[in-house]
């Protein structure tokens, strides 16, 4: 396996670590979720509409509207359960996320023109023991990541298409987010743009 860099305590990076055809076959499997759980731009607690779009794999899917954020069983749209998650997921979660549970949600986050994340923590999981391993597809994007405090300093790096991080321990809580994604670094995602993969352990262990 491709060796990880340490880039703040707790968050690692695997520069590359899905190969080509490795990242083909996944955009592929993205593409079919959208056919059942289509792509949505949510809306916030504040009533803005969110401009990442955002689907989900596996049992459960994390949503967003007036109501705040959560994680629940159906598409709010179609009320239809998430597609499964891919076996490729499932296995490398198993290698760099936790051998003997496995992850219950992944979030499918698609970026195109100007949609960015603002910083955030991921905290809506029922235990932070568990970790966030999050993959890239497409675009290169531009993220940024701090501490644990909105004031802590932060930096930032790029993520390009194959790329995998994992947020764990001192980091699992840290504020983190995407500025910009360099349109066109990439031909894999059609349409254009970024995708990105977030495996999470939503429920207790």
């Amino acid at each position: 396996m491709i060796q990880s860099l340490s880039v703040v305590p707790g968050f690692d990076l695997w520069p590359g670590l899905l190969d080509a055809d490795a990242q083909r076959a996944l955009v592929s499997r993205v593409l079919e979720a959208d056919e059942i759980a289509p792509f949505a731009h949510y809306g916030t607690p504040q009533g803005k509409a969110m401009s990442v779009g955002m689907t989900s794999f596996g049992p459960l899917g994390w949503i967003s509207d007036r109501g705040g954020y959560r994680y629940a069983d159906s598409h709010p749209g179609t009320a239809r359960p998430w597609p499964p998650m891919p076996q490729a997921l499932l296995d490398l979660w198993a290698t760099l996320g936790d051998p003997e549970t496995p992850p219950d949600a992944c979030l499918i986050n698609l970026y195109r023109g100007d949609a960015r994340m603002g910083l955030h923590q991921d905290r809506d999981e029922a235990d932070p023991r568990f970790p966030v391993l999050s993959i890239s597809l497409g675009d290169t994007a531009v993220f940024r990541i701090g501490g644990t405090s909105r004031k802590d300093p932060t930096r930032s790096l790029k993520l390009a298409s194959g790329d995998v991080c994992r947020l764990s321990g001192p980091a699992r809580l840290a504020f983190h987010g995407v500025d910009r994604v360099i349109a066109g670094s990439s031909s894999l995602v059609p349409g254009g743009g970024r995708i990105n993969l977030t495996l999470r352990r939503a429920r207790a262990g």
